[in-house]
Order: structure tokens, then sequence, then C-alpha cells
């Protein structure tokens, strides 16, 4: 008895020391175990993602890829195959599966080392929540614990949904929605049962069993798990046939933005991580900006087509690489180092025939150049010269060289370079500054320098406008009569003569001031700012939105010397297209959470034109946060007269009907209004154009200063370019003419003279003047009256 009372007593502690061990052990545990209740409230890593103003993605950052979904959204075959692969017992047991811990024990001890460590789903959450990756027992025995807590608190939909969302599948995708927008650039509900168990099969090694890298070594992965699923009753053998059969399909489908506005993105972006630092790339933000991605489109070809129209005017400067002793494959092989840039794609020169040129391009296409595509590559000398015409394609090309080409139809390609040259466009809605679309160089892959925002260059004529706004609320009107003869200026201490020139080099007399600007007279901008005076213009010019310390102290800067960038030149000319308001370019329309909760959204202030449309727009915004009362929108402030604003249109539209911008004619509208700009030895060309819904500017130049050419102004430059772009923007928009305001008057003038006209002069025309310096009628001027009442003589004359 005693030894039987011996023997039952020791089975008994033999059989509860282990219980006692893992209680004890679980005791000492649980007290430094974290709270699985977070789980329900927790936030995954997500990237941040940008927006156009209809809903296009333009762009994504972050270094996790992820797009969190609900159980509900998850197909049920992605569900029964991730059970096949991971853990089939996982609806029944309560976080831990004892035989799958055994099995694992049994491989340690047979092998020595870890094989598979019998975690569950549950477990894998836990581990992934809140444990790290290191292979030792403690913590195993941690992942164990909080599996049952976590069984005891959360679903088994709840746990599935966490797993799901967290889990690495390779190529910067986590979470199986990411993997399905990587691997096939569709959503998980959208692929069929062999895609849904490839992915499946990620989770146990995403580099081993990479689709893209590995995929023969995916399919095995995949046809096992769809095996389990036949085996476990979750397919029948059609479905199971018919997802075997099916090959491999995957790639990288990368971002996938649906625009190209790379400029845009990382100006919203620099702004999001200025609001929120470092936690803009992991909150899920998403951000809606106000570009409009068909005016963004329109952008972005009317600049590169554009610059590289200036560029083929200059002459060809020969292949990226000339490889005359190159193979075919060597050839392509070298070819692969290139990449697009701007839409021109890299092409090997397989043969030069009599008529065209055959190219092969990555991945082995092949194409032709015809003569006709290719005969304008005349040898680039410099800025102002060009060899002799090529006869033939072998007078430009030969075997081995890689060049640029440009897609036509089918088959076909045009020779093309990448342009040395740069340019910056932006557009703007002139009633609340919202950029609607930008476009800051050639490629963004090839310079991440934005010239619109970073690049202050001197703006020349186009600056003018800002000054003959000043001068047309000081006294002057579109009629008076000012001297275009020549200025020296003596610097006594700097022994310095400054001798100002026109353009041509030409001048034409006493010029009325709304000739001098369409004509673009640079003696008749000196003397307007000589007698208005330096500080008192450059007062008035500030009110468009320049700093002060921007604008030289000096006549010069009526020429357009002061360094400013195409966004600031643009905001200027907003208050010319909208009657006279002040308002400033923002970018970021609304940004909303991961969860689509709005968070913030822009308050600008907007002229009385787009009062109504903003008052609705913020009340929306209001009630989607739930305030009790909504902002009132922002009055933008008047800082010029509507009738100066109204005299400077009429005369900025003779810029477009007579005067250097004439070629834009040819858009056939009559509400088109701006002026060019062109600098010393024509470094930079610049065209500022707008009707009363757009405002763009334009520039072209050089990064590191130097001419463009002798013949190349802002009007064949810089206009082009506009009109590449204004024309589609504004394709079947009415014409929308400003609205003269009151105050104004027409009075009958003598051109030469700009008083008014008698009966049969030659040219007579009607002028625009504000009621009080309206010039009196001929037949008061014939009696010897020619005053406005109040002792003043008008129009002031210059000489």
């Amino acid at each position: 008895m005693r030894l039987l009372k011996f023997l039952f007593w020791s089975a008994l502690a033999l059989a509860c020391a282990p219980a006692m061990v893992l209680s004890g052990v679980a005791l000492y545990l649980s007290p430094s175990l974290p709270d699985v209740e977070s789980l329900r409230d927790v936030e995954l890593q997500t990237p941040l993602r940008i927006y156009s103003t209809d809903n296009r993605l333009i762009a994504e950052f972050g270094e996790m890829r992820r797009f969190p979904i609900n159980y509900e959204q998850i197909p049920p075959d992605f569900v029964h195959a991730l059970l096949a692969a991971e853990d089939d017992n996982f609806l029944n047991h309560h976080g831990v599966d004892p035989m799958g811990l055994l099995r694992a024990a049994a491989e340690l001890v047979q092998t020595g080392h870890i094989q598979t460590g019998g975690s569950t789903i549950t477990m894998q959450v836990a581990k992934n929540y809140f444990l790290s990756s290191k292979r030792v027992f403690s913590r195993k025995l941690n992942e164990i614990l909080l599996a049952l807590q976590i069984e005891r608190n959360l679903s088994k939909q709840e746990i599935f949904e966490l797993y799901v969302n967290k889990i690495y599948l390779g190529n910067r995708a986590y979470g199986i929605e990411a993997a399905a927008q990587v691997y096939y650039g569709k959503s998980i509900n959208e692929l069929p049962l062999a895609d849904l168990a490839m992915i499946a099969g990620l989770p146990k090694a995403p580099s081993r069993y990479n689709p893209i890298a590995n995929p023969e070594r995916t399919k095995v992965r995949r046809d096992w798990i769809l095996d389990r699923m036949l085996t476990l009753g979750y397919i029948d053998e059609a479905s199971y046939r018919d997802a075997v059969a099916t090959p491999i399909t995957a790639r990288n489908h990368g971002a996938n933005p649906e625009m190209e506005a790379p400029y845009i993105a990382e100006m919203a972006r620099l702004e999001m991580v200025e609001r929120y630092g470092d936690d803009a790339y992991t909150q899920g933000f998403n951000v809606y900006t106000t570009v409009d991605s068909r005016l963004q489109e329109m952008a972005n070809s009317a600049l590169r087509d554009g610059l590289q129209e200036y560029d083929r005017r200059h002459g060809y400067r020969g292949p990226e690489s000339r490889n005359p002793d190159i193979t075919l494959e060597q050839g392509l092989s070298l070819l692969n180092g290139y990449r697009s840039t701007g839409g021109l794609e890299p092409a090997l020169v397989a043969a030069v025939n009599d008529d065209n040129v055959e190219i092969r391009l990555r991945r082995e296409q092949a194409g032709i150049i015809a003569w006709d595509d290719m005969k304008w590559a005349r040898p680039y000398l410099s800025a102002n010269g060009m060899g002799p015409r090529p006869s033939k394609p072998s007078d430009v090309l030969q075997p081995g060289d890689i060049i640029r080409v440009t897609r036509l139809e089918g088959d076909n390609f045009g020779l093309a370079q990448i342009p040395e040259a740069q340019s910056a466009l932006v557009v703007l809605g002139p009633h609340d500054g919202a950029i609607k679309a930008l476009i800051g160089g050639f490629s963004f892959l090839q310079s991440n320098y934005n010239r619109v925002t970073q690049a202050r260059r001197q703006p020349g004529s186009s600056f003018k406008p800002f000054l003959y706004c000043a001068a047309l609320d000081n006294g002057y009107n579109p009629a008076s009569m000012v001297n275009d003869a020549p200025l020296i200026f003596v610097d006594d201490y700097l022994d310095s003569i400054w001798r100002p020139q026109n353009s041509g080099g030409d001048f034409l007399g006493p010029i009325r001031l709304r000739e001098a600007l369409y004509r673009s007279r640079n003696l008749v901008s000196i003397r307007l700012m000589q007698d208005l005076g330096v500080d008192k213009a450059l007062s008035y010019i500030e009110r468009f939105g320049f700093s002060r310390q921007e604008l030289p102290r000096n006549l010069s800067a009526s020429l357009g010397t002061p360094e400013l960038t195409p966004l600031q030149i643009a905001q200027g000319y907003t208050a010319f297209a909208n009657g006279g308001y002040a308002v400033k370019p923002y970018l970021i329309e609304r940004i909303e959470d991961r969860y689509g909760k709005l968070i913030d959204y822009a308050r600008p202030a907007v002229t009385p034109e787009l009062t109504e449309e903003q008052t609705a727009r913020l009340q929306a915004y209001a009630e989607r946060m739930e305030a009790e009362q909504s902002d009132e929108p922002s009055a933008a402030e008047r800082i010029v007269d509507a009738r100066t604003i109204y005299q400077l249109d009429s005369m900025l539209r003779d810029v477009v009907r007579r005067g250097t911008a004439v070629r834009a004619r040819a858009l056939g509208r009559n509400d088109l209004a701006g002026k060019t700009g062109t600098t010393n030895d024509q470094k930079d060309a610049w065209f500022s154009g707008f009707n009363p819904d757009l405002v763009a500017t334009v520039w072209v130049g050089f990064d590191q200063p130097a001419t463009l050419g002798r013949r190349e102004y802002g009007g064949t430059a810089a206009l082009p370019i506009w009109m590449r772009f204004m024309g589609p923007a504004l394709e079947g928009v009415p014409e929308n003419l400003p609205r003269m305001p009151r105050g104004l008057v027409t009075a009958r003038i003598d051109p030469t003279t700009g008083r008014s006209a008698p009966p049969g002069t030659d040219g007579a025309f009607m002028e625009i003047f504000k009621q009080e310096e309206a010039p009196p009628p001929y037949s008061e001027l014939e009696m010897g009256s020619y005053s406005n009442g109040d002792g003043s003589v008008s129009p002031l004359e210059l000489f």
C-alpha cells in the first residue's frame, strides 16, 4: 500500500507539474503583457495619398503600402485559401493548437533546430502586433498567453481581419488588399480563385514565394494550397482544375498613379510634412488638391511639346551614346540602363536604310523612324547657328546609337532629344487662387527642381502691367501721350552711364500709353516710373503680392529686373483677371483620414463672383465635420479700382490683338489678354495671359542662365506653350469678356494726340476713360477749354 500510495502521488505530481509550471510562468509573465483590448483601436501604418480635385490618384508616399479592409470585404474563397495554408483549425481552437505545438516540438527534438513555430493565426496576430520576430522560448510563451487573451476578447472575424491587414506580402505590400493592388492592379474582391490562392501562399515566406521573382516556386505553393482547399471541401473538383491550370500572371503595378503630376505631389507632400511631421507618412491621410486632372494633362503636353519644338529649331545635338561596333544583343543590354524621360523613350538604332531607320526599344519592341520624322535634325552648333541640312538618314544616325524617340502611330516613331532648355507652367483660378495645373520642368525624373516655385528669374516686360496699373491709378489714361525717346542716366559716383534701349533699338517719339504697352516700349516704362517716383510705384506694385525686398529700388525695376518666380507673377495677374482683388495661391483643398473623415479644408479668400459657390462648399464641409456653425467665406481684398482694371484689361487684350502676342489670335477668342516678357540677351522668355476663368504663366530658359537664341523672345518661345495649353483648356467654353463697371465712358480719340478727335480725323477710335478723367469734346477744345474742372491738365505728356 505504501508503494502504491507513493506511486500514485508521484504520478499525480508528475501530471500536475507541467500545469503548475505553466501556471507559474503565466503568473510571472502576465503582468508584463500588453492589453489586448488595444487591438480594437489599433491604427495600422498607412501611406499618404495625394489626389486631384476630381479624385484621381497623383502619388503615394510611405514605406508601407497598405489598404486596410474589413472582414465583410474579404472574399470567402480567400478566407478558405488562407485557412488551408496557415491554420485550418482556426475556427475551432481557442487561440492555441496543441497538436501544432506538439508537431513543432517533435521537429525541434528530431533536427535540433526550430522548423515551424506551430503558430495559429491568433498567435501570429499576437506576434505581429505586440512581439518581436526573435525565435526564443520566452517570446513563444508570451505569444501563447496573448493568443489566449485575444481569443477571449475578440471574435474570430476580428482576429482574421487584424491578421490580413497587417501581414507583409512582398514588394512594399502590407495586407491582402495592397498585395492585390501591387501584383494585379485590382481589388482583392475582383481576383479569381487562382490569384487569391497565390496571395494566401505569401505570408509563409514573401521573398521565397514572390510571384514576380520566383513564378515557378510560387505556382508550386499556390497549387498545394488549392489541393488543400479541395481536400478540406472548400472548393469542388472543377474549380480546382481550372485554378491549377491558370498561369501566374502577377507583375509589379507600383503605386499605380492615375495621372502625371509629380511636382504637385511633391508640393503637397512638403505641405503635409510641415503640418504633421513624420506622421504624414503613416497615418493614412488622403489629400485632395485643387488640381484638375484634365488641365494638368494639357499642361504636361503643352510644356513638353513646346520645349521640344524650341529644341528642334536649334538643331540636333547627336545621340546620347554612339557605339559603332556593338552587337544587337549588347545594344539591347546597354539600352536597359536608360529610362523614359518626359515621354521620350530610349531606343537603339538597329539599322540605317535609305529612307528610314530601324530601331529597338526596351523589351525588344521594334519600330521605324521615317525620313520625314528626322530630317529636321540639322547639327547643333550654338544657340544661334546650325550645320547643313541632312540629306539622308545616315547623315544623322548610325547603327549602335542610343537615341530618344517619341511615339507616333503604330510602329512609327519620331526622332527626338531631351531638351537642354527648361520651362515652367502654372495655372491659377483667378477668383480664389486655386492651383489648377502646374509643371515645374520637362521631367521630374530628370530634375526635381520646381521652377514654378523655386526659380527666381527676371520677368522682363511681363512685369510692366503692374507699373502701367499704377500709372492708370495715378492720373494717366490709355490715351495719355508719353515720349518714346532716348534717355541717358549718369552715375557720378560709379562713373557709369546707363542708356536703356527698346527691343528693336528704335524710338517712336510721342506714343499713347495703350500702344506703348502692346508694343512693349522700354523707354515709356522708365518715364512712367520716373514720373510716379520709384518709391511710390514700388509701394503700389507691392499690393499684387510682391515683397518690397524683392523689388530693386531703381528705375530698372520698370523693365522687369526684380527676380521673381512664375508663381508670383501668376498670382499678380489674377488681380487683372478677377476685377482687382487679391487672392493667394493654394494647393490643398481638403484632408481626410484613412476612414474618409474630413480633418481640415481650405478657406481661401474669394472674389464676389465666387462667394455663393464658396458658401455652399464651406457649408458642406462644416456638415461633414459636424460643426455647429459653418465658416463664412472670407472676402478677397480689393486692391485696384475696378475701372482701372477694366482699362488695363482692354490694353492687355490689345497685346494679343495687335501687339507682341499677336500669334494668340489663332485661338480665335476675344477674351484673351496678357503680356510677353524677354530679358537681356534672350536669357528668359515669358508669357502671362488670362481670361476671367483662367490665369496661366509660362517661363522658358536655361537653369544656368544663357541665351535662348537671338530670335527667341517671349512671343516665340513662351507664348506657343501658353497657346498649346489655353486653346484646349478653353475649348467649348463660351467667351467671357469682363463687364464695364460704372464710372467709365468712351470718347473718340485722335491717335496722334490722344485728345478728342475732330470730325474726319483719320484713324480716330474710341478709347475708355474714367468719367472724371474723360477729355472734353472737340468743340470745347476749339474754344480753348481743356480742363477737368479742377484746374488740372489732361492728358499728362512727358517729353
